[in-house]
This record gives structure tokens, C-alpha cells and sequence, in this order.
């Protein structure tokens, strides 16, 4: 709890012991006036100066306003009526402030969600200078400068580990409990806690360009990109005020004069003012005007809770209506790092195989070369490597031990006139040769990660009416990839420009379904400008139903990010590219969470659709009851101050992620 709220806590505590402690008190006339005056300007002080500043402002039909007006004429009608009975005008204010201070209490309790996430702003980076470590501004650190972290200490800036090896707290940043191992050789980002050895990192980057950052420049934005419900609440609010404030002046005039000019009635001003008062009170817009973009707030909060981090409201909303979600492949359905998969038909004992290809492979720097030498787990030793030849787009020969090996494709064999043995497992084949006599073959294979599975079967439990993957590799490839995860729809052997035309085709064909109009007009303009046929697709796409999300992480994928309704970009490992063009970014690259934060998102417009329905009835049923004069002020209360806790309690619901 805050200063602010433990100050106001304070207030309505002090107001309504007063407020009881008066009820004891014999006292009348003017005295009982000014007496009932401390607990009213203790509570509703600020209240009132806010009310004076927006009149002064020219902006004065605001809560604020309506508070002040209502308990006033209260206060005026005791005193008119000489009833003594102030008690109406003070609980009126002490229980808006009760609302006021639980709608601070909720928002500061979303708002701690995504505060969480400013711990990991780094306050120095350690540089070492003349054998002692200096603590630096991280701004001052250029790209491969040697940082040291120590336990307990935030990774300032990304980089490669180069010394040490160590466990790293990363929930701050993905909302994992589990530590991450790392050791030399392994990237590093921004925003993790050392918690175990000294680690020396090679920066790769600038601390502005860091992970760290990124993240914090996408918290502190999310707030300005509001939803299409908060700008319609922000317009209706605008609207509603003034009518009501002019709805509740006729109240009190009109019926007294109609009254007045009728033979043989006598108004009675007293009661329509109070009728008017009441109406006042509960014409108060504050359960929508602070409960949708709380519902909104909680969203983000719970979301960035859980990793997963959400540049405004209008993607959250927009988020809640895709029913396509199209994926990249390497990367996002899988590591997108090369390992061995496979050896099949050797000779010779599976490890020794594989030694001699990783020794043979040992001097090339190719990702299938590094990707055998990791199989292989062993230290290199480079004496026994001799005679090393790379022959592009074949493979390598080398004299390993003395002995003639040959690793490579099957142009390789076929030019060494050895006979081979084809593969029929779906990846990289590396046939292997020794002494000019065939000894089997290993296969490497991008390998799938583990969720993405359970992702897509997530997301089909979602709702999700259709997923899609497109990707560069081959089309064996893609489709086992594909028909081991369940896609519904692949497209291989795809460059960055097919992608986007992919994801164009999947918006358009809404179009033709639902806007033949539209769809007519993009056939009949396809000799114009691709520009053109693509903006025209884009009008169609965004005015159906449904939505089009696109997932992925390289820096090929940021045009098709930016294309589709809602981009999802892998933020651990993604490229800056992709996670600046994306909406949505999923800070451990775990393709588990787009299903939950199509729920998150789901259930925020859920909450908010309810709250405005909630606050919209009850609204309406009690201002006709004022106007006729059967709800009191009491009532008034409820439908203003109750149905905002109401309201607010139901948002604060957004906070909470299974």
C-alpha cells in the first residue's frame, strides 16, 4: 500500500468514526452544522478543490463535479428543510472515497505486476581497469567490451559468456522459477540475476538496444495504445455527463414549474431538487470510466506476469478475435539449432563414427560441422587432423589418424565413386567414408521444441479454427515437421516475400466469404501496383471477424509481423527486428504461452463486456427510480459507489492467469 492510499485509508477511517461518534452528540442549530462540517471536508477536501479546478478549467462535468454538486444540495436541503439530517451528504462522499480508494488499491496491485519488471533495470555494469573491477553507467559500455557479474548481481547488457559457468534467476523476464544453466560460449541477455559463479560476458550489444530495455520501453508504451473499448468509454464518457447533469437541471425545474402553472398544485422544490440530487449521484460514470481500462491494466499485468508481454490494449482486444494463427518454423516451432538426430548402417561402433566425422569436420566453421562436434562432446584434438579439404556444396576430406575419411553429401560419395546407402529419415545426411570403403551415414534434423505440440493442441482447445506454418525449408521437412505437430496447413520452400503474400491470401480469403464486394474489387486490380492490391486486402482483412496472427523470430519474419493482425514475436531468442515490428512478445520463447494469452486476452474483453453491461443496467433501472422519486440516496450510493466495487472487483480478476 502506497502513502497516498494509506493517507486516504486514514481519512475515511477518521470521517466515520466522527460520523458515528455525531450521532451521540445532543447538539442543533448551527453548531450541529459546523460539526457535521469536519468529517465531511476531512474525507471529501480534495473532492471539492478538484471540482473547483475543472470549473476553473473549463472542465467541470466530471465525477469530481458530480460529488461536489450532490452533497452540497444535500447540505442546502437539511439546512432549507431544518431537518438537521446531514448524514445523506457525508456518506455520500465518505463512500465515493471508499470506491476511489479501492480502485487506487486494485490498479496499484495490477500495476505491481508489471513493476516487477523494472527490477531488472541494471543500475551498473562492472568493467575491469587496471586489475580491479570498476562499476560503470551501462550506458557507457560500447558492444564487446568484457563486463563481470557476480552472484546476486543483474546482467547489465546481452552478450556471451566467455569465463564461468553459472545459474541464472530469469522470472523477472519469463515468468519461469527455474533456473537457466549457462556456461562459456552461450548468449546471455539483459535482466537475468547471477545467483551462483562469476561470470565475464562480451557484450553484443548497447545498453539502449538491450533486452533489458526493449522491455521496459514496451511496458512504459502499452499504457498510450488504448482498445477500441476505452476510446468508446473515453467518448461516451464525454457525452453521458453533460446529458445527465442537463437531464438532472430539468429534473429539478421543470416538474416545480409544471406543478406550479397546473390549478390547485403546489410544488413541492424540495423534493424534485432532492430527486435531482439522487439522480446526480447515481448518473456517476465511475464504475465504466475506471473499470475497463483497469480490466484492460490487469490484463497486461497478468500477462506480463506470466512472460508474456503486451504492447497496448487495442492488441489485447484484438488478440481475443483471431481464429488463424499462422507460425514461422525455425525458431518458433522449433530450436532452430542443428543437432544429431540419427546413425544409421555403421560398420563401426556409433561413437567411433561419429568421432571420425567430428574430427574430420573439426576445421570448418558450417552450423552441421559445429552441430557434429557437439555430438560428439569431446575435447578437438586438432594433432590428429591432417590433409583437410572442404569441397563446397560436397562436404570435407581429411586424413584422421593416418586413415583417408570423407564426410559429406551424396555428391560427395558419387564423386569418391563409393558406393552409399540413401537415407530415408527427413533432415541433413552425412555420409561417412574411410579409407575409401563405406561406414554408414549420420542424419542431424532441426529439433522441435518441447511445447509445440501441446501448443497447437492449445491452441485447437482454444478455439482456434485454423493453424498454419510457413517456412523456407524443404517441402520433407516441412511436412514432417507439420504432420508430427498437427498443423492443419503447411506451405514450404517460402522466401520472406512469399510469406507475406501467404498471410495476404489467408486475410483475403475472409474477404470472400464475407465481402464479396471487396474481394471483386482486389481481383479486379491485380495488373495494378502490388502496393495497391495489398492495401486493398489489408481494408478487407481488417474489417471481418476474424483475426490472423502471425509467430516468429528471425529478422525475415518483421514484414510478415507487421502484415497480419496481431504479430507474436519470440523475445529470448527473436531478432530485434521481429520483436520491434511484433504486437506481442513472449519472453521465453515457450509457443505454450500464445494460447495463454489468447485466453488472457479472451477472458480481459470478457470481464470488460461484463462490467459495461453490469454498470449500464443497473445504471438505468435506479436513475428511472430517482426520477420518480422511489430510490433515496442511499440507493444512489449503491448504484454509483457499489456497483464501481462491484465493477472493479471483477476487473482485478483479469490479474489472475491459470
Amino acid at each position: 500500500m502506497t502513502k497516498k492510499q494509506k493517507k486516504m485509508l486514514v481519512r475515511i477511517i477518521i470521517a466515520a468514526i466522527l460520523l458515528v461518534a455525531l450521532h451521540f452528540i445532543p447538539v442543533t442549530g448551527v453548531l450541529r452544522f459546523v460539526l457535521y462540517l469536519v468529517p465531511y471536508l476531512t474525507v471529501g477536501y480534495d473532492i471539492l478543490l478538484k471540482a473547483g479546478k475543472g470549473i476553473r478549467n473549463g472542465r467541470m462535468l466530471d465525477e469530481n463535479f458530480l460529488m461536489a454538486v450532490a452533497t452540497i444540495g444535500a447540505f442546502a436541503l437539511a439546512i432549507y428543510s431544518q431537518s438537521g439530517d446531514y448524514d445523506e451528504a457525508i456518506a455520500v462522499m465518505l463512500f465515493y472515497q471508499i470506491g476511489e480508494w479501492f480502485q487506487s488499491y486494485a490498479v496499484g496491485k495490477s500495476r505491481r505486476n508489471i513493476s516487477e519488471l523494472m527490477d531488472i533495470r541494471p543500475d551498473y555494469a562492472n568493467v575491469e581497469r587496471d586489475g580491479k573491477l570498476e562499476k560503470v553507467d551501462p550506458d557507457e559500455v560500447e558492444i564487446g567490451t568484457v563486463i563481470t557479474v557476480q552472484p546476486g548481481e543483474k546482467v547489465p547488457i546481452d552478450g556471451i559468456v566467455l569465463e564461468g559457468h553459472s545459474s541464472l534467476n530469469t522470472a523477472a523476464l519469463t515468468g519461469e522459477s527455474a533456473p537457466r544453466d549457462v556456461a562459456a560460449g552461450d548468449e546471455i541477455i539483459s535482466g537475468c540475476i547471477n545467483q551462483s559463479g562469476v561470470l565475464k560476458i562480451q557484450t553484443t550489444k548497447e545498453f539502449g538496444e538491450s533486452t533489458a530495455s526493449k522491455i521496459l520501453d514496451l511496458v512504459e508504451n502499452a499504457s498510450s495504445r488504448k482498445s477500441k473499448s476505452e476510446n468508446f468509454i473515453s467518448k461516451f464518457a464525454r457525452i453521458y455527463t453533460p446529458a445527465v447533469c442537463g437531464a438532472a437541471l430539468a429534473l429539478a425545474v421543470i416538474p416545480p414549474i409544471v406543478q406550479w402553472l397546473l390549478p390547485g398544485m403546489t410544488p413541492d422544490v424540495g423534493d424534485w431538487i432532492y430527486r435531482a440530487l439522487t439522480f446526480l449521484v447515481i448518473s456517476c460514470p465511475c464504475a465504466l470510466v475506471v473499470s475497463i481500462p483497469l480490466s484492460f491494466f490487469a490484463g497486461i499485468g497478468g500477462a506480463s506476469h506470466e512472460g508474456i508481454l503486451v504492447k497496448g490494449s487495442n492488441y489485447l482486444e484484438t488478440l481475443s478475435e483471431v481464429t488463424c494463427v499462422v507460425f514461422d518454423k525455425t525458431g518458433t516451432l522449433t530450436k532452430g539449432v542443428f543437432e544429431v538426430s540419427g546413425i544409421h548402417h555403421s560398420k563401426i561402433e556409433d561413437e567411433k563414427l561419429l568421432e571420425y566425422a567430428a574430427l574430420a569436420e573439426s576445421a570448418s566453421s558450417h552450423p552441421i560441422s559445429q552441430s557434429l562436434r557437439q555430438a560428439y562432446g569431446k575435447e578437438i584434438d586438432r594433432t590428429r587432423v591432417t590433409d583437410v579439404e572442404e569441397i563446397s556444396g560436397n562436404g570435407v576430406t581429411a586424413r584422421v589418424d593416418g586413415k583417408f575419411v570423407a564426410a559429406g553429401n551424396g555428391k560427395l560419395m558419387r564423386r569418391l565413386d563409393i558406393p552409399y546407402t540413401e537415407c530415408h529419415s527427413v533432415g541433413t545426411v552425412i555420409h561417412i567414408a574411410i579409407d575409401g570403403e563405406y561406414m554408414g551415414h549420420i542424419v542431424i534434423s532441426d529439433v522441435v521444441k518441447p511445447h509445440a505440440k501441446q501448443a497447437i493442441e492449445a491452441l485447437k482447445q482454444a478455439g482456434i479454427k485454423k493453424t498454419v506454418m510457413l517456412t523456407g525449408d524443404a517441402k520433407k521437412v516441412a511436412d514432417r515437421v507439420a504432420a508430427e505437430l498437427g498443423v492443419d496447413e503447411v506451405h514450404s520452400e517460402l522466401l520472406p516475400a512469399d510469406k507475406v503474400a501467404k498471410v495476404e491470401e489467408l486475410l483475403g480469403a475472409k474477404t470472400v466469404e464475407e465481402e464479396p464486394s471487396v474481394a471483386k474489387a482486389v481481383n479486379e486490380k491485380v495488373q495494378q501496383s502490388e502496393k495497391t492490391v495489398k492495401a486493398e486486402k489489408r481494408r478487407a482483412g481488417k474489417s471481418s471477424k476474424g483475426k490472423v496472427a502471425f509467430v516468429g523470430d528471425g529478422i525475415n519474419d518483421a514484414p510478415v509481423l507487421s502484415r497480419a493482425d496481431i504479430g507474436i514475436a519470440m523475445g529470448a531468442m527473436g531478432s530485434d527486428a521481429a520483436i520491434e515490428a511484433a504486437d506481442i512478445v513472449l519472453m521465453d520463447d515457450d509457443p505454450l504461452k500464445i494460447a495463454q494469452a489468447i485466453r488472457i486476452s479472451r477472458k480481459c474483453l470478457g470481464i470488460v463486456k461484463q462490467n459495461i453491461i453490469f454498470a449500464l443496467a443497473v445504471k438505468g433501472v435506479c436513475l428511472i427510480l430517482g426520477a420518480v422519486g422511489i430510490a433515496n440516496m442511499w440507493l444512489a450510493i449503491f448504484a454509483d459507489v457499489g456497483v464501481m466495487i462491484l465493477a472493479v472487483l471483477n476487473a482485478i480478476r483479469a490479474l489472475r492467469v491459470k
